[in-house]
């Protein structure tokens, strides 16, 4: 095996050598001159969990200051009853932190501080995830779509849904229609006799699923239907329909069924619902972009419905940021506890030794561990980047519409590479951690079962990564007869470098770093930064030609464009995989740069090192099969990646301990604080 004393090769020597020692030397951990302590490792500690904390460390440390007896997880599993009463305990709780009243503007009753709202509501992602998404239904999903659906008639509902007095549901997805929002059933038909809206589940496929907080606790439904104003349909829109009386039965004409046992999130009371004609006031129309004035007449300032949905969906996007940021702290969870486990179990002793080794020791368990945790810092840096535009936006600080758009798409991006790193982490985190890691006691388990949803609920990962490949080609069916391959690209490229998501100092710290990286005529030196992003570039600019070329065939005459598009759906997935891959890397990359502790910012680079070798080392097989890498040069990076695996071995407690979990929230029996 290579170590990390193997690196002592001249960068400049031949690439074609095929040892694993013709590797470029890397850099050291510990600044020059300075000697490691104890108390030098606590202060490091602390300015990486500072660094981490990214732009709002105070709303993090107030968090961690929480009573983990009123927020905590679960010591044992609970009766489905005790444990949603349990959490609609600590959300009566929640409310009176000053975080719900955060996500809303002041008219509202609000405080307008977006991203601090956001901020604390991944922290609950360390806590019982039931508590995390009972509070994003009630504050981000309902209360969001009051708040910027609905018009100045709806402000007073804001202080009572803040305060948690007025507890509600979004109910959007259906039976039948899940992703393909578009095309619901159930219906929202004006009655001008009574000035009132009829809406009504018209076949059980209409019937809404998955609702949370509806067969419980919720007593109003922001219902998605098909707006119908004098036999015209006018797209879909959200009306408010309150589906339980004052003594919490079914109001006339709603039925409420509870979806039943589910492999997670127990505490969250998940229900059915179904209207049979049920009336409201004309008033309860969330009228933002489309509304119903008093003579009946349907009015919007957007005339072209597929623009209308697609912008009252996107102004919804604080939810799919938010459970990113859940995704991300659960598997932080996860990676805190396995690596706390790993550091003190020993299995097998070396040949000539009477200690056993600790299992962190070998490579495999490095290799299968590290690697997640530097993928943890940098979606954790991502994150940052998104809550900080997701402020600009709301704040009005970002307000075009093509700031909004970008918004979305990065949003969709980071949803889907941190709930996937979820899934996966968490899964092989319970593995590392043997029969310890399938106790209830040790945290897994519980977190394993709730974020496994993570990945298809707030958009499907898979319908997600379209989304954001036709955000970088644009709409394929209106623009690709106006522009060749290159314009395409050159559109996707104007509409990755916005202000808001990649913003400018960023941009110029990148670009310094690839500049300076040698040519691909030259030596593949792994350990300079600007080698790695050239690599995860080159491969997202050559899967965005590629896929821009097929789709062009969309436009030939007779051609069945949807046939084409659903030919190229895996080459889609590809290259926005690649895409919002190279973002997060970029992201973490110019965070590194930013870093002022020079002792944090010299172990950053390293985890930055690995996550970034070992995204590319992933896709190895592409970048031989496109010769952007040869055989010794694939076989010099899996040597690399071992050995920054095998020198930020020693620091693998400190990495996870700079995550700041409250030590309350991650008692386990393996940690010995049981």
């Amino acid at each position: 095996m290579s170590t990390a004393t193997d690196a002592t090769a001249d960068p400049t020597a031949d690439p074609t050598a095929d040892t694993p020692t013709q590797t470029p030397a890397v850099r050291p951990v510990q600044a020059a001159g300075k000697t490691p302590s104890a108390a030098a490792d606590a202060d490091l500690a602390t300015a990486l969990r500072r660094h981490l904390d990214g732009p709002f460390h105070e709303v993090r440390e107030h968090c961690r200051a929480l009573d983990a007896g009123t927020f905590g997880a679960l010591p044992e599993p609970l009766p489905v009853e005790e444990h949603q009463a349990r959490v609609t305990s600590q959300l009566a709780a929640l409310a009176e932190q000053p975080y719900a009243a955060a996500g809303f503007p002041a008219n509202q009753g609000g405080t307008a501080g977006y991203g601090e709202a956001v901020a604390a509501f991944e922290m609950l992602g360390h806590s019982d995830l039931s508590l995390f998404v009972k509070a994003g239904v009630q504050w981000g999903l309902f209360g969001g779509a009051v708040s910027l659906l609905g018009t100045s008639r709806h402000d007073d509902l804001l202080p009572r849904i803040i305060s948690g007095e007025l507890q509600g549901c979004f109910a959007m997805t259906e039976t039948g229609h899940g992703s393909d929002v578009q095309s619901l059933l159930t219906t929202a038909t004006f009655d001008a006799d009574t000035d009132e809206i009829v809406v009504h589940s018209p076949e059980p496929a209409a019937r809404k699923d998955y609702i949370g907080n509806a067969a419980k606790d919720g007593r109003m439904a922001a219902v998605f239907a098909q707006l119908v104003v004098d036999g015209e349909p006018r797209g879909v829109h959200c009306v408010l329909v309150p589906i339980r009386d004052e003594d919490g039965a079914p109001a006339p004409g709603v039925t409420i069924e509870d979806c039943g046992p589910k492999l997670g999130l127990a505490g969250v009371d998940n229900g059915r619902l179904l209207f049979d004609h049920v009336r409201v006031p004309r008033t309860n129309l969330l009228g933002r972009y489309g509304d119903i004035d008093e003579a009946g007449t349907y009015r919007s300032s957007i005339e072209n419905p597929s623009r209308r949905f697609f912008t009252m969906l996107g102004t919804l996007v604080r939810g799919r940021i938010s459970v990113a940021g859940g995704a991300g702290a659960a598997a932080r969870s996860a990676l805190a506890v396995t690596t706390t486990y790993a550091a003190g179990r020993r299995q097998f002793a070396a040949p000539g030794s009477a200690v056993e080794t600790t299992v962190l020791d070998y490579r495999t368990y490095q290799r299968r561990l590290l690697p997640r945790i530097a993928t943890a810092y940098a979606l954790q840096v991502a994150q940052h980047e998104l809550v900080r535009a997701m402020d600009d936006v709301l704040s009005g600080r970002a307000a075009s519409e093509q700031d909004q758009r970008q918004l979305e798409t990065r949003a969709a991006g980071i949803k889907v590479l941190t709930t996937r790193h979820a899934t996966d982490t968490i899964q092989e985190c319970r593995e590392l951690c043997g029969g310890a890691g399938y106790l209830w006691a040790n945290r897994l388990a519980a977190l394993k079962a709730d974020t496994d949803i993570f990945t298809t609920f707030e958009g499907d990962n898979t319908v997600l990564l379209q989304l954001v490949a036709k955000s970088l080609l644009a709409d394929y069916q209106a623009t690709f007869g106006d522009l060749d391959t290159a314009g395409i690209v050159r559109f996707g490229a104007r509409l990755v470098g916005g202000t808001v998501i990649e913003r400018s100092s960023a941009r110029g710290i990148i670009q310094r770093i690839v500049d300076a990286a040698p040519g691909r005529e030259e030596v593949v030196a792994f350990g300079i930064r600007g080698t790695q992003l050239r690599l995860l570039r080159e491969r997202e600019d050559h899967l965005i030609e590629g896929l821009a070329r097929r789709l062009r065939r969309a436009t030939a005459p007779g051609v069945d464009a949807f046939a084409v598009f659903n030919a190229t759906q895996d080459h889609l997935v590809e290259a926005a995989t690649a895409h919002v891959e190279r973002m997060v890397a970029e992201s973490f990359a110019a965070s590194v740069e930013s870093c002022t502790d020079e002792d944090a910012r010299a172990l950053l680079a390293r985890v930055c090192d690995l996550h970034v070798l070992s995204t590319i080392e992933r896709h190895k097989a592409w970048y031989l099969e496109h010769d952007r890498l040869s055989p010794a040069r694939a076989k010099a990076l899996t040597a690399v990646v071992n050995e920054v695996c095998a020198e930020l071995r020693p620091h693998a407690q400190m990495l996870v301990d700079a995550f700041g979990i409250p030590d309350g929230l991650l008692t386990t029996e393996m940690s010995g604080t049981a």
